[in-house]
């Protein structure tokens, strides 16, 4: 089932691309990125949507007031925050949806690279058997002129984690480059915190951290292919987002987060 829904076209698709633009698997993948993010725009924008909603709903003074009432019993503050959530339609969970999806899209495209750098006589094998027949019908694709594919893209080799050796050390260019635009991403397009109850605020901030590391350990270990996805789906996300306008380039300088209103007028009395 995981063959034939994930693998299977996402090999093909990276083999046609591969083959229309003369044998570059890296401005294959690039341009499979594009294409992936193309489709899963909607979503995207849906999670933004939803994660407006959220964070204005941590300023709203009902929601505030419960959180107040109940914080001590957790049962009934559950209750009333799904109360909310059902009279005002909004659904907690849709702006983790996008990022759900892209689960499976990450370990898809990681094993449909490494099964087209195919690096064995059986591998190779499997790989002329995974192109389905109606790409090389439609599209004239000869196996035995596309297969082995062409795994250098710059200074990498596509199927295998990327390392570039200085005075005998190798230094993880790519995995750094991963973990910089990922904190990028994350920083200018995730709602900063707004207060101490503001949970969605919290978990953004806490993404911030998490989702580079992470990454950065994914662009370490695996195939630099990966790394080459990832760097294009960050920069590709903060255009996206910029054409939209939902950019905070304020949020990479240096300094204090902005002091909520409630807090600010509290100041001043005093």
């Amino acid at each position: 089932m995981w063959n034939e829904l994930i693998i299977f076209p996402f090999t093909n698709v990276l083999l046609w691309i591969y083959n229309a633009i003369g044998h570059n698997f890296g401005i294959a993948i690039i341009l499979f990125t594009i294409l992936i993010r193309a489709i899963t725009w909607p979503l995207n924008a849906q999670q933004l949507k939803s994660a407006k909603v959220m964070q204005d709903l941590q300023k709203d003074k009902e929601w505030q007031d419960i959180q107040k009432k109940y914080a001590k019993d957790r049962e009934k503050l559950a209750q009333e925050t799904m109360r909310i959530y059902k009279e005002r339609g909004i659904n907690p969970f849709a702006s983790c949806l996008p990022t759900l999806i892209q689960i499976p899209i990450i370990f898809g495209l990681y094993q449909s690279i490494m099964r087209a750098m195919a690096a064995s006589p059986g591998q190779l094998l499997i790989l002329s058997r995974v192109v389905s027949p109606i790409l090389s019908t439609l599209f004239h694709i000869n196996n035995a002129v596309l297969v082995p594919l062409n795994s250098k893209f710059l200074w990498m080799n596509l199927g295998q984690p990327e390392r570039v050796y200085l005075f005998g050390i190798g230094v993880p260019v790519l995995a750094i480059i991963v973990a910089i635009t990922t904190y990028i991403q994350s920083k200018v397009t995730l709602p900063p915190s707004t207060g101490s109850n503001d949970q969605m605020g919290m978990t953004n901030n806490m993404m911030v951290i998490t989702m580079p590391l992470m990454l950065g350990y994914f662009a370490l270990t695996f195939a630099s292919g990966l790394s080459v996805y990832f760097i294009a789906g960050n920069l590709v996300g903060i255009a996206q987002y910029a054409l939209l306008g939902k950019v905070n380039w304020k949020a990479l300088l240096p300094g204090k987060q902005p002091v909520p209103q409630k807090q600010a007028v509290a100041r001043k009395s005093k």
